[in-house]
């Protein structure tokens, strides 16, 4: 739109509302299209059809849109009536009153199909909520109510359609051309959010790292996420909201958002899975904690030979004799039977067959080379073993006490210290002078495998990293659980 035209004159309008079969668009199918073209006043086209869903309709769903089986059972799949619906939509604005529901199934129709779709959407929720913002509810009916609309026939595609013109028209006519006109700019060009989150949230998001939260109805925690730009995080889950269940229902759930920034990418991490582990938000699936850690350990049997043994009460100052972290016991003897596979080693030794007279099952396969009735060599079968396992020996920690790792971000000019001992974060402080006479004798932390895992690949990678490490004296080391 160039500057001298205006949306109300020149755009093209798509009132458009779709039946479906339930409330979630990675699951459910569209029964009814309706869509209204009005342009600079007028109603320039209109159509609708029932589209069949190639799936059942629920009872409820049938009672409540008066949509049945029997209706939609030779109506056209949504395939056959794509290539309609896309040019009727081409160059249009999207207007549906809650539009992220319509949008949303719409988006998953064509991709059903392997079609692209996008349009430039406006929702008649928000815009209600904008010209009318005295009024809490803001859903159809109440709107016709409200403002006298004339009555049509609720939930079915046309009806609604007609509902929604007739308010969009109403709105013109009371608040004038030029407030409306301006209400349709800011709302196009606004990031979309969820319709029942105002839509000032995005605006104090900060541009820099740091967790999120998500929070429904009574404050209860949904999600936690990170970034090293919150703002811009944010607005990509309320953009791609529609293409998964688990996006949907939570954007319907969604009520408000908190943040915390932080001065670097690792601390944002590490508060992340700390908030993820404590807080156990309702869709985070990843970085739940592990009740109890199994790791394996390596020990002559009187033989000589080496016998791998699965060991729970892991000893922090012994983490460069474990090998492998795992979240269970069959976890570990997976690991196990991947190494007897790939190496020839032996199952017994390896504690996957229990002990007992004569060689071990799979000597007999061809897969042992008779460690386990002594045939081979002590020596030469114990350096295979310790080769077999080299990649899954835990790092030690390096220093002798803990340390802080410095992050600092110069726009800002915020500076976050991340206490770290024996891979496990300890504490945050924002000063170096905050470390003077700092102890944490007495404190207890617990050991995690998934901070363990990235605290190693940030302090002992190879590439290069936007933070600095300082020492600190052992005297201050603080007292490290192992689950």
């Amino acid at each position: 739109m160039t500057s001298q035209s205006t949306y109300l004159t020149d755009a093209t309008f798509a009132f458009l509302d779709v039946e479906t079969t339930g409330g979630n668009s990675t699951r459910d199918r569209i029964t009814e299209i309706a869509l209204r073209l009005w342009r600079n006043g007028n109603v320039v086209s209109e159509w609708q059809t029932l589209v069949n869903p190639e799936t059942r309709i629920p009872t409820f769903i049938q009672s409540f849109t008066g949509i049945t089986d029997g209706m939609v059972e030779t109506a056209p799949r949504f395939g056959e009536i794509a290539d309609v619906l896309e040019e009727k939509l081409k160059g249009s604005v999207f207007v549906a009153h809650n539009a992220r529901f319509d949008y949303g199934f719409v988006k998953a129709e064509f991709r059903r199909i392997g079609r692209p779709f996008s349009a430039r959407v406006l929702c008649t929720v928000k815009m209600s909520r904008r010209l009318y913002p005295g009024f809490r509810r803001h859903n159809m009916d109440a709107l016709i109510e409200r403002h006298g609309l004339p009555p049509v026939e609720r939930h079915r595609a046309m009806g609604d359609v007609a509902a929604m013109q007739a308010f969009f028209q109403h709105a013109l006519a009371e608040r004038g051309r030029h407030v409306l006109e301006q209400a349709i700019r800011d709302l196009l060009q606004r990031p979309s959010v969820p319709s029942h989150l105002a839509p000032e949230v995005l605006e104090g998001l900060p541009s820099c790292p740091g967790v999120y939260r998500f929070y429904g109805d009574n404050d209860v925690l949904l999600y936690v996420g990170k970034s090293i730009n919150i703002a811009q995080r944010v607005a990509s889950h309320f953009s791609g909201d529609h293409a998964s269940s688990r996006g949907v229902r939570m954007s319907e759930a969604l009520r408000r958002v908190e943040w915390t920034e932080t001065a670097g990418e690792l601390g944002a991490l590490l508060l992340e899975l700390k908030q993820i582990k404590t807080l156990k938000p309702m869709f985070n699936r990843r970085s739940r904690a592990a009740k109890n850690l199994v790791t394996l350990e390596l020990r002559e049997n009187e033989a000589g030979y080496l016998q791998a043994r699965m060991v729970r009460e892991i000893e922090a100052h012994r983490l460069g004799d474990y090998f492998g972290l795992f979240r269970s016991k069959r976890d570990a003897e997976r690991a196990l039977s991947g190494i007897a596979a790939t190496n020839d080693l032996c199952n017994r030794l390896l504690g996957l067959e229990p002990e007992q007279p004569g060689p071990c099952f799979q000597r007999s396969l061809g897969r042992c080379r008779g460690a386990c009735e002594a045939l081979e060599d002590v020596t030469r079968y114990n350096l295979r073993t310790q080769i077999a396992f080299h990649g899954l020996r835990l790092k030690t920690w390096p220093w002798s006490g803990p340390v802080g790792v410095v992050e600092h971000d110069a726009e800002r000019d915020r500076t976050d210290i991340l206490v770290v001992y024996n891979w496990v974060h300890v504490a945050t402080v924002n000063d170096e002078r905050e470390l003077d006479g700092m102890s944490f004798r007495g404190q207890s932390v617990s050991f995690d495998l998934d901070s363990y895992k990235l605290l190693v690949s940030a302090l002992l990678g190879k590439t290069s990293q936007s933070f600095r490490v300082i020492e600190l004296p052992a005297a201050r080391q603080p007292d490290v659980l192992m689950p």
